[in-house]
């Protein structure tokens, strides 16, 4: 009696840490017999996800079990591709029609889950939310191999956009798996230096988290000045900035009307600093130092 009730809560504790799924080799370590296990399966206590996968206890299954399911079934495996784009919380279009894993070695095909083999360095895979999966920069390698570039481009964006990634670790991505079908891709758009295309709040956000960390005064945001509507103005100090890289900066009239505008305010007395959303991203300490010291020369000029 007691072997069983330590049975039982041994059960219950591998399927809680599982998302209430249990695999058939881990109710045989635990100590059930194969009748044990049929005969829970008959009455409803396990109920069959894939073969040799169970949930216990329910038929409904809990956020995530359905990937965890993936994972057992196919032993060792790691969520992967759209699965973990999707987990890491980057929007791709249509539903997803299979669970992506991938796995080192062939394995039985199984109903609703896309099985990938392939090389997969530890530094690359993750945990999140109790579920093994690739890091954010191999998602993107592996979506990389089956996206029009311009696709591509959008969800390396936002994966950037959210900060899971900057181009630094797309780029070792890319030289940790030189020869994935992906790396080429991927490559391509690395090469192309290509921008962001964020939407002005997602920038404003980023600045201002950045100015709070360092202490910073905070400036106005979308304000206007002498006819024009600024990004970022510190007004005593009359310091303008201006981020490159929103989705209406990306045109060359756009881009035209921008350098006008930054002659018109500069021969108006105001200091204009420039920065990219990479640069927001990548090197916001130089941003920082940038800000910082313009408006320590400006409080230094209004004194003089």
């Amino acid at each position: 009696m007691q072997d069983a009730l330590g049975r039982e809560r041994a059960l219950a504790q591998v399927a809680g840490a599982q998302k209430g799924v249990v695999s058939h080799r881990q109710l045989r370590t635990l100590g059930f017999s194969e009748g044990a296990i049929a005969h829970r399966a008959s009455t409803g206590r396990l109920h069959r996800v894939h073969r040799g996968v169970y949930l216990a206890g329910h038929a409904a299954p809990v956020v995530g079990a359905s990937e965890m399911a993936a994972v057992l079934a196919c032993g060792g495996a790691v969520l992967s591709h759209q699965t973990a784009a999707r987990l890491w919380g980057i929007k791709l279009p249509g539903d997803a029609a299979a669970i992506d894993v991938i796995v080192k070695s062939h394995r039985r095909h199984r109903t609703g889950i896309r099985v990938h083999i392939a090389r997969l360095l530890a530094a690359d895979i993750r945990l999140r939310y109790g579920l093994p999966l690739t890091s954010p920069a191999r998602a993107v390698l592996d979506l990389a191999m089956g996206l029009p570039a311009t696709e591509l481009a959008r969800v390396a964006e936002e994966a950037r956009v959210q900060r899971l990634v900057s181009s630094h670790d797309l780029e070792q991505v890319c030289e940790r798996y030189r020869g994935h079908p992906g790396t080429g891709m991927l490559t391509q758009y690395l090469r192309r230096g290509a921008e962001p295309a964020v939407t002005r709040s997602v920038a404003e956000r980023r600045m201002l988290e950045l100015l709070r960390a360092a202490g910073l005064p905070e400036p106005e945001a979308n304000a206007r000045i002498h006819d024009y509507e600024v990004d970022f103005l510190w007004r005593d100090q009359r310091l303008v900035m201006e981020v490159d890289g929103y989705k209406f900066h990306c045109t060359r009239a756009a881009f035209e009307r921008d350098r006008a505008k930054g002659a018109k305010l500069a021969a108006a007395g105001l200091s204009v600093i420039r920065v990219t959303w990479r640069q927001l991203q990548d090197e916001s300490y130089s941003v920082i130092a940038s800000v910082a010291q313009a408006l320590a020369r400006a409080d230094a000029g209004g004194r003089a």
